[in-house]
């Protein structure tokens, strides 16, 4: 039975077309949908209500480039490539169904405690992530990790057969799309047979594009062209495609972005610990591509918390750019909102009348949003941005169900999905078979 929920008294920050903040604001959800957003006060018989009190109440963060992980702080040390033979492929190689359940909860489980209401999770075992999404609440867009086969990871066949198995299952809360892992570890038949795939099942695409200049050269060696040209011919681009980094774009690569409407996966923190570059960020914007945000996977970030992937993408480029114009809050709150759900094609991102009600509050009674001016959207954008961390999440709603309420899941027992993911995490390595060093290629 759907439930009628009144949150009050907020701050409701809706990042809708005008940028309305309402002080002492009132959201009503109905069912999965926002009804009803403003500053009037409603009528509240039958209904459950939420006392904001001077919180902020605000659209759910979507991280629109995501990995379900395990091994958070293990073998880190490693530039990209190095890392991905000797720890990354081989720990998902490893996985067994329940090891991805176990994983997947706890990776959601920080993702939620940290505001982020959707994730677009390229992984394997996706029927087991899709269990876990249901199970926790969160809604997912997941996507196999496609190689050809001589590198043991999963095939089209494979992202088939999640599709028919789980997409739309949870009320419509899980969408599985056709995910390739990158372009070296593909061939040209397998990006078109991906985009055949897509067309065929009436769903997207999420690929790692152009993610650091081995990628580069090595594309240009295998096809005589660069990442983004070879996905162009290919057909994978499209307005259905999330190109996850794209760090290393040309001009003539940026407008074949613009061209086909794809939009593109930022993931300021991941390609700094990687060391593969900073993207160009304010091309793209410029060019009127739709710019989303991410955080990658936690072993190349080692945080889920997307409000740290807000200002560090601030700042990183107002530094080496020498400019602080640059990325100012409330775009930068958008790219975490609205434009990763414009991306995945989800209705959400906004706190609308009709919108995907799918809010979080946060607690503003402490360090974080003191001083905080009464009546100043700018000063509330400015510590959503540059003061906060996920710390400051108090409760999620996802699809109109309370999925956290005061700092306590409604859904999970999270002592257990913790205790459980550690084991997997151990039975993972014992499983994991590394390649010996003069096995692994160089990049570039």
């Amino acid at each position: 039975m759907s439930e009628r929920i009144i949150i009050r008294n907020g701050i409701v920050v809706t990042l809708n077309d005008a940028g309305d903040v309402h002080f002492g604001g009132t959201v009503v959800v109905e069912g999965d949908r926002i009804a009803r957003v403003g500053d009037a006060s409603v009528s509240a018989e039958g209904a459950r209500v939420i006392e904001a009190n001077g919180r902020i109440v605000m659209p759910g963060l979507v991280d629109l480039h995501y990995h379900t992980a395990l091994g958070k702080g293990y073998s880190d040390h490693l530039p990209l490539w190095e890392y991905l033979q000797t720890c990354w492929y081989p720990i998902i190689r490893a996985l067994s169904p329940e090891d991805a359940y176990w994983a997947a909860l706890a990776s959601y489980s920080e993702s939620i405690k940290c505001g982020v209401t959707t994730v677009n999770d390229m992984y394997r075992q996706i029927e087991s992530l899709a269990d876990a999404a249901e199970k926790i609440g969160i809604r997912a867009v997941l996507s196999n990790d496609v190689a050809t086969d001589e590198h043991e990871l999963d095939t089209l066949a494979d992202n088939e057969r999640a599709f028919k198995a789980k997409n739309g299952s949870a009320n419509g809360r899980i969408k599985v799309v056709v995910g390739i892992e990158w372009l070296p570890l593909a061939s040209e038949q397998l990006l078109r047979d991906a985009r055949a795939l897509a067309r065929q099942l009436g769903t997207g695409i999420h690929i790692h594009l152009n993610e650091s200049l081995g990628e580069v050269e090595s594309s240009k060696q295998k096809f005589g062209r660069r990442p983004t040209e070879v996905a162009y011919d290919c057909g994978i681009l499209g307005p259905d495609c999330v190109a996850a980094h794209c760090v290393w774009l040309s001009d003539a690569e940026i407008a074949l972005m613009r061209e086909t409407r794809t939009h593109i996966s930022h993931n300021p923190s991941s390609n700094a610990k990687l060391g593969n570059g900073i993207a160009r960020l304010p091309e793209m914007r410029a060019a009127g591509i739709n710019v989303g945000l991410g955080h990658d996977a936690a072993e190349c970030n080692n945080s889920r918390d997307m409000f740290e992937v807000m200002k560090f993408t601030s700042l990183i480029h107002r530094a080496t750019r020498v400019d602080a114009s640059l990325l100012q809050a409330p775009e930068i709150l958008r790219m975490a909102t609205r434009n990763g759900a414009a991306a995945l094609g989800i209705g959400a991102g906004e706190l609308s009348p009709g919108k995907k009600a799918d809010i979080v509050i946060v607690n503003t009674q402490n360090q974080m949003f003191t001083p905080l001016v009464s009546g100043n959207k700018e000063h509330v954008y400015s510590h959503l941005v540059f003061a906060a961390n996920g710390s400051c999440v108090e409760t999620v709603l996802v699809d109109g169900r309370v999925v956290y309420k005061d700092r306590e899941f409604v859904t999970i027992d999270e002592r257990e999905v913790l205790e459980q993911a550690n084991r997997s995490f151990h039975r993972v390595l014992g499983r994991m078979k590394v390649p010996p060093p003069h096995a692994a290629r160089q990049e570039g």
